[in-house]
């Protein structure tokens, strides 16, 4: 499939900026999420996992070290350009659409840290959903880490600036017409900038819709990295397994 260039996620996750902004997420939480995850599904210590939408590979490269055979996937071109700099023989990185199936079985393939509903058109999602099933082996389990909408909408922050290398970033967050919109601009080098996070508010019940939809099997939901039960209001996270 052509990369599309003209949706926010293409445009956004592309730029030097985008790394910049985040570049401060918590690297032993992604750890302890994945130490807790891997024993969890009681993986084989040669499982071959798939990385959906990996960015610059943080997971991917911390699940090769616990031995597993990686491939990180992301359509972003340049996050896949600054991944490889990692790879190794179990550890891949490449540029692939989530909407499409891969040649290949996996047997756990991993979507994290809110991946999920950014497309324009619905039904994408349920593609989605759908390719990464064809991608699991017969064994083999599919993880969404996801937002909980309920307590992101109850504590949305309307406006912040954070200051990242020099850059200050004006966010703007809100809800409409069933999405989560983040506005970020900032000015850099004489220029200004401008992009939009949109993210669709997709609660357990639109999930347990889709998955229904897709002939998935919702096997367990966690609402934290802990993996704690998951509480509607107060839950950090809605974290899926199925298969």
């Amino acid at each position: 499939m052509q990369k599309e260039t003209n949706t926010w996620y293409a445009s956004w996750f592309d730029t030097p900026y985008y790394h910049i902004l985040y570049k401060d997420r918590d690297y032993e939480e992604a750890q302890l999420f994945m130490d807790n995850l891997t024993n969890y599904l009681n993986l084989p210590e040669d499982a071959k996992i798939l990385d959906l939408a990996c960015g610059k590979g943080r997971h991917s490269i911390y699940l090769s070290q616990l031995g597993y055979d990686v491939t990180g996937a992301d359509l972003s071109e340049n996050s896949i350009a600054e991944a490889k700099k990692h790879e190794n023989e179990k550890l891949h990185f490449t540029v692939h659409d989530m909407r499409e199936p891969f040649n290949e079985k996996f047997d756990a393939i991993f979507n994290l840290f809110t991946s999920f509903g950014y497309f324009e058109d619905d039904n994408d999602n349920v593609r989605t959903l759908k390719a990464i099933c064809e991608s699991l082996s017969d064994y083999g389990f599919g993880v969404i880490d996801f937002m909980n909408v309920h307590n992101v909408i109850n504590n949305l922050v309307p406006e912040e600036t954070k200051t990242v290398d020099g850059i200050d970033f004006h966010i703007k967050r809100y809800v409409k017409d069933g999405h989560i919109f983040k506005e970020i601009d900032f000015e850099d080098k004489g220029k200004k900038f401008h992009f939009t996070e949109r993210v669709q508010a997709i609660t357990l019940e639109d999930f347990e819709a889709m998955m229904e939809e897709a002939g998935i099997h919702l096997l367990d939901i966690f609402g934290d990295y802990r993996l704690r039960k998951f509480y509607k209001n107060e839950s950090e996270r809605l974290i899926l397994i199925f298969k």
